[in-house]
This record gives C-alpha cells, sequence and structure tokens, in this order.
C-alpha cells in the first residue's frame, strides 16, 4: 500500500536518518548518492571549465589507500545531447572493486549549446583530470573513457579525437595523452545517416545539413591504426541508435588492426538490457581491460 502524499517526505527523513536512502537533490529530481566502499572518497562538482557563465561540473570518486597513481574511468551520461545528468549515474561499483577511479562528467546540452560544444567539453574535463592527476592520484597512462547511448558518442569522439587539436575550443593547449580504452555503449558512431533524427537535428542547430560537419563529429571518422581499444555493446533490436552503427565501428577498428571487442545483446533494445545481460556486459568490459593489462 502507497503512503498519503503529505507523509511521502516525513517517510523520505526517516529513511535518511536510517542511512537507507541518502538523495541528492538536482532542480525538482531527487537522485540517490552515488555508494561508495568504506575506502572511498568523493569530490563533488569540481568545476573542470567554464565558458560564458557556465560551469562544467564532474563529480571524482576515488580510493584514499591507493599503493600508488590510479586507473581512471571517466563516464558520460547519455540522453540525445539534450537531456540527462550526471547524478542520474549509477553502477560503478564493479570499478570500485577493482581499485578504479571514476570521475562522472556533465556537460553542455544543445539548450544551452549546439555541437560541438559537447565535445569539446569532455575534452576539457580530460584535460583537467590530466593537468591535476598529481594532485587527484590519477594514472595517466590508464584512463577509460566510457559513456552510453549519446554519452557513448561523446566517449568515442573524446578519445578517438584526443590526438587532434580541432575539440580545444576553450581549454588551452595541452601535451596530448594516450587513452587507454574506451568503452562505447550503443552509441552513435555516424552522424551522416541518421541526419533527420529529431535529437541530431537539434544538436548540430544551422548545421543539421553540413555533411562535412556532421563527418566531424563522427567517430567512425577519426579511427586509424593508432587509436585507442575500443569495447563495443548493442543490443540488435535498438529502436534508436541503429544496430548497424556498431557493426560499422568494429568493421572499420578490425581494419585498422585496433584491439576491440562487440558483444551483442540478442532483442536487445536501447539500453535497459536484462539484469543478467547488464551483469555479462560488465563482465565483459573488466576482461576486456584486464587483457590490456597483459
Amino acid at each position: 500500500m502507497s503512503l498519503p502524499q503529505y507523509l511521502k517526505p516525513l517517510a523520505r527523513i526517516r529513511l535518511v536518518l536510517l542511512g537507507i536512502l541518502v538523495v541528492q537533490t538536482i532542480g525538482a529530481q531527487e537522485f540517490e548518492k552515488v555508494e561508495l566502499p568504506p575506502n572511498y572518497q568523493a569530490k563533488i562538482d569540481l568545476v573542470y571549465a567554464e565558458v560564458e557563465g557556465w560551469q562544467g561540473k564532474l563529480d571524482f570518486y576515488y580510493p584514499m589507500d591507493s599503493d600508488g597513481p590510479t586507473p581512471l574511468i571517466i563516464n558520460i551520461h547519455g540522453g540525445g545531447w539534450n537531456h540527462g545528468k550526471k547524478e542520474s549515474q549509477r553502477g560503478f561499483g564493479p570499478f570500485f572493486a577493482k581499485g578504479m577511479a571514476v570521475a562522472n562528467v556533465e556537460y553542455r546540452l544543445e539548450s544551452q549549446a549546439k555541437a560541438p560544444a559537447a565535445v569539446e567539453d569532455v575534452r576539457c574535463a580530460l584535460t583537467y583530470l590530466v593537468r591535476n592527476s598529481q594532485q587527484l592520484n590519477i594514472n595517466t597512462d590508464k584512463i577509460v573513457l566510457m559513456g552510453a547511448s549519446a554519452g557513448g558518442h561523446l566517449a568515442l569522439m573524446g578519445g578517438l579525437s584526443e590526438r587532434m587539436s580541432l575539440f580545444n575550443n576553450h581549454c588551452g593547449e595541452r601535451e596530448t595523452v594516450k587513452i587507454w580504452a574506451i568503452i562505447d555503449k550503443y552509441g552513435v558512431t555516424d552522424l551522416r545517416p541518421i541526419l533527420k533524427a529529431s535529437s541530431v537535428k537539434k544538436w548540430l542547430g544551422t548545421e543539421s545539413e553540413n555533411i562535412a560537419f556532421a563527418e566531424s563529429l563522427s567517430p567512425i571518422t577519426w579511427v586509424d591504426t593508432q587509436s585507442p581499444p575500443i569495447f563495443i555493446v548493442h543490443g540488435d533490436a535498438d529502436p534508436i541508435v541503429p544496430y548497424i552503427q556498431s557493426q560499422l565501428l568494429y568493421e572499420k577498428l578490425q581494419s585498422q588492426g585496433i584491439p576491440s571487442k562487440f558483444i551483442t545483446i540478442p532483442d536487445g533494445g536501447h539500453g535497459k538490457f536484462k539484469e543478467s545481460d547488464e551483469k555479462m556486459v560488465m563482465q565483459e568490459i573488466l576482461q576486456f581491460l584486464e587483457e590490456l593489462e597483459k
């Protein structure tokens, strides 16, 4: 039986006091805080960039007892480049169990700035983390970019274009960093075939019919023999991002001799896979990273 509406705030307060539920309020939304192991701490809302009054923020979760610099997962939320918040992200426990740090990044949505702003922001977050790697105890030889859907696209763009200066507009010059790996969960890999999709048109704005611009923002364009290893997962019944997008990316990675793995979820939609599939995917991701260690 559900509680009357007027009792719900009191119930929530009681649960918080009992330590059962801890929430973070962002605007009108509430999100449960990321559950951390006893040896982990969090730095919340670190400002990695400021652009025309907008502050790019990230949350950083790290082990306090690491013997040396810590491998890092940079997580990027999805949402069609037009919605989503870093506070909605979960599922970092397996990475914490491996002693990895996690940076959970927000970026400008299309209502705040059109493309390529979100890509620039991911690059800025990476720049910030590298510049502060000593203070944050980050192993810059083991940085992984990870995202789902639009976040998968941005993870790919952030990692594949790392050696280029095209998206460094407001972060200044820096030494390039070899990304250790990219984890792409059903992300867009080529904007050109899907230019008529509403989320793509909104994000590209006045450049929505500019094929060359779309090409520059398509991860598949940037794949070459120097690309980092890439893990891909995609449901073959995805109604939003066509499954063939991941297929073609994987084929190009293979043609360039890039270590890569492609996991297909039979009858899988746009994320929200069955719990058993989610567990399998995480196991495959961890195994992929372990193999890179060798």
